[in-house]
């Protein structure tokens, strides 16, 4: 049994990220949606992690919208990205 799960999860380690420019809009948006969090790539070396809403980011982060590049649209929104609060205490 134990071979069997090191065996899964150096496949599932070995499979490449979903890269969003091979996709459709609907499509990155529905992965997004589906999974709730998911690293997608959006060139040959850039990628981030994107999720369906606040539920998938820490206590100390906010939701940001996020677009990415897909076959069909040059600005997808696939849905947000987590990123720290930033505190502005002078109202730049």
């Amino acid at each position: 049994m134990l071979a069997l799960l090191v065996a899964a999860s150096s496949v599932q380690a070995q499979q490449p990220r979903p890269m969003t420019p091979s996709m459709t809009c609907n499509q990155a948006r529905g992965l997004v949606l589906a999974r709730g969090s998911v690293v997608l790539g959006t060139g040959t070396y850039t990628y981030d992690r994107y999720v369906r809403d606040q539920r998938f980011c820490l206590r100390t982060e906010m939701i940001e919208p996020a677009f990415v590049p897909t076959r069909d649209t040059p600005q997808c929104p696939v849905g947000y990205t987590c990123r720290e609060f930033e505190l502005d205490f002078f109202g730049d």
